[in-house]
């Protein structure tokens, strides 16, 4: 009997990739929709094998979600994303869902934003165009450092921050790394270090650590504190690590010289919508007027073959479980 696949919330940028997937397994019904997975959509799974999603936002806040998804016979959800905290992996087990992700779509998508936000702080790139804008064209003051002559600390050495080390090495920079897990392997390309030392030596700190309990609010107050007022901080992993408010504080008091920020808390209430006028997360709107900050809405991971790869992995991981194979992807509660 031929398996049946749904993909909820398939973005208009993810469709040729499903659709390529499904001509290359005609043995396969791939249905799609453009809407979340939550307790008013979960019916829809109702006569399909496996269930394939990507959203920020939680699955539910109850565990009836997971428990119909079961009594509809259904044993995986697959996430084409590296993270996971949509799901509460808890639930999921009770329920017997084995839940898959796609913890390496593209390791340099991500690296190369990156780059991106580090050199547009570095080389006061937002101060220019702001003073551009009002026809101010004077340079004195926003003289720029070599990455040469910089300290790099990466919080969290894993697929992405061993590859953003790679790059800021080609430039000449010292690398910092802090990492819950010491890789042997990238001891020539890193020194493993505290975070504390990291937060008072590193001219630019960027952030790669995967979103926990353990992780939310990382980096709060205490942490910009112990920051050079010199160094800039960036973010393009999860927004709950790091403190908003306490971001906000540490721009406005200068207690660090700039921040490059692809992601945020409460981002699912802006990114990928569009507003005629105020936008409802305050935050971002302190964020947007400062002109040492470099914004981007989540799109580290916005390249072609990180789309490509997220779709198709994921829905491989699908018609594994599905099957009675197993893969690798699998996460272990």
């Amino acid at each position: 009997m031929m398996k049946k696949i749904l993909a909820y919330n398939i973005l208009g940028y993810e469709k040729e990739f499903v659709l390529e997937w499904a001509a290359e397994h005609p043995d396969v019904q791939v249905d799609f929709n453009d809407v979340e997975l939550h307790d008013d959509t979960v019916d829809l799974a109702k006569g399909y094998d496996g269930i394939d999603y990507r959203q920020r936002s939680m699955l539910s806040e109850t565990p009836d979600l997971y428990r119909k998804l079961r009594d509809f016979g259904i044993t995986q959800l697959s996430l084409r994303s590296a993270g996971v905290d949509s799901c509460n992996l808890k639930w999921a087990k009770e329920n017997g869902l084995t839940i898959t992700n796609v913890p390496s779509y593209s390791p340099e998508a991500v690296a190369e934003m990156t780059l991106t936000h580090a050199l547009n702080l570095v080389r006061h790139i937002p101060q220019f165009q702001s003073r551009m804008a009002k026809n101010d064209y004077i340079v004195e003051g926003l003289r720029s450092r070599e990455l040469s002559e910089m300290t790099i600390g990466i919080i969290g050495v894993g697929r992405i921050g061993s590859t953003v080390a790679k790059i800021f090495k080609r430039f000449g920079a010292r690398i910092l790394g802090n990492d819950i897990h010491e890789n042997a392997a990238f001891r020539d390309l890193v020194t493993y270090t505290s975070k504390e030392d990291i937060f008072k030596n590193a001219d630019l700190i960027t952030m790669h650590t995967y979103m926990s309990d353990e992780n939310y609010h990382m980096i709060d107050k205490t942490q910009f504190a112990q920051m050079k007022p010199s160094a800039f901080f960036i973010n393009c992993s999860r927004g709950p690590i790091v403190n908003t408010d306490a971001l906000i504080d540490a721009l406005q008091n200068h207690q660090i010289a700039g921040a490059g920020i692809d992601v945020i808390e409460n981002e699912t209430e802006i990114f990928n919508q569009s507003f005629d006028g105020d936008i409802p997360l305050k935050e971002y709107t302190k964020l947007k007027a400062m002109d040492n900050v470099f914004l981007t809405p989540h799109v580290a991971f916005y390249t072609d073959i990180a789309v490509k790869n997220m779709v198709k992995q994921s829905l491989d991981d699908t018609l594994k479980l599905i099957t009675g194979q197993t893969t690798e992807h699998t996460i272990h509660v």
